[in-house]
């Protein structure tokens, strides 16, 4: 387990503040935020890497705020996976056994293990300068988890890999999480990362984190309107309360609840916005018509954003829907959705 409480480091510029932040045993934890938030730099403090200038860090029952990195128990795996060229593959991986007195059977056992799990079996003698990019991130991951830490730290592992090589990893990830019962604590600013990797999350910014949850936690009921944005509620709006209904710019939409005091937002994912041509009945409580105001492709899916009244909101469809629904800039549409998909905070 790693316990962070009131953790604070100091640069020029920039600083992380009193940070509070639990991650359980065996868990697959991910820090996310946009660049710059601070993310690495937390990572960082918690490998020993830069010096903290307030709080502590315990992880197990150790304070190791004060260790060197080689007495944390804590393996990392950078970006950039930091490898050492001039070495093949099998003395990359073994570099760091020197320094952490494990017998030379359990390291062989080990080492067999982790080639084996990450298919690096034909790349063992090649210089780690003429492997892919997935292929030099498994090297990186076998090299952190042959010392036996008990947490592994990953610093944007996918971040620098072409798509095809990153299902892979994303695999292997998740395999050697299972396998191994290492705590990984990852630093990502992808969203659908943490989606189909992590147990728990914490979103970062600007050097505090802003929410600490499970994903679903994180994703369905965002605390403020940084994470709203973040998780990808398009539809974030500003409003004033009346009893169960909520005022958008004079549009009134039913909550079918009423809000917490000191409530000020509200916010609605665009795939839970339905589309239509013609009114229909539905136990949806929200039903408005409104007019297409842009199309915008994304690939697998279209964003459709409409205005009703002086309110935009945008909905995601797939596009079959587009073309069945004859979806059209400047058309008239009805859009429509549960009091059960508005968030209020």
């Amino acid at each position: 387990m790693i316990q962070i409480e009131h953790l604070s480091v100091e640069f020029t510029g920039f600083s992380l503040t009193d940070i509070h932040l639990t991650v359980d045993e065996g868990t697959f934890f991910i820090l996310m935020g946009p660049t710059g938030a601070g993310k690495t730099v937390l990572l960082e403090a918690i490998a020993g890497l830069i010096p903290v200038s307030g709080g502590t860090i315990t992880i197990g029952t150790t304070d190791v705020t004060r260790l060197p990195p080689e007495k944390r128990g804590v393996g990392i795996v950078y970006q950039d996976y930091a490898l050492f060229d001039h070495l093949d593959v099998t003395h990359n991986i073994t570099y760091g056994l020197r320094y952490h007195g494990i017998d030379k059977g359990r390291s062989r056992r080990n080492f067999d293990r982790l080639v084996e799990e990450l298919d690096l079996s034909r790349l063992l003698k090649r210089r780690t300068n003429n492997l892919s990019g997935g292929e030099r991130q498994r090297v990186a991951l076998a090299r952190a988890l042959i010392v036996e830490p008990a947490i592994l730290l990953l610093d944007e592992p996918l971040a620098a890999l072409d798509p095809a090589f990153r299902e892979d990893i994303r695999r292997a990830l998740k395999r050697l999480h299972r396998e191994s019962g290492v705590t990984f604590l990852m630093v990502t600013h992808d969203f659908a990362e943490a989606l189909s990797l992590a147990d728990r999350a914490a979103v970062m910014n600007g050097g505090i984190i802003e929410q600490t949850g499970t994903i679903e936690d994180i994703f369905q009921r965002p605390r403020s309107t940084f994470v709203a944005d973040f998780v990808g509620m398009k539809n974030l709006f500003r409003a004033r309360f009346a009893d169960t209904s909520a005022i958008v710019d004079g549009l009134s939409i039913e909550l079918g609840r009423t809000p917490d005091n000191g409530q000020r937002y509200i916010a609605i994912r665009p795939e839970d916005i339905v589309l239509s041509r013609e009114p229909h009945r539905s136990s949806m409580r929200n039903t408005h018509t409104g007019r297409v105001n842009a199309i915008i492709d994304h690939g697998m899916y279209h964003e459709v954003t409409v205005a009703v009244e002086h309110v935009t909101f945008s909905s995601l469809i797939t596009k079959r829907s587009l073309l069945e629904l004859d979806i059209r800039k400047d058309r008239p549409i009805i859009i429509a959705f549960k009091a059960t998909a508005i968030h209020t905070f």
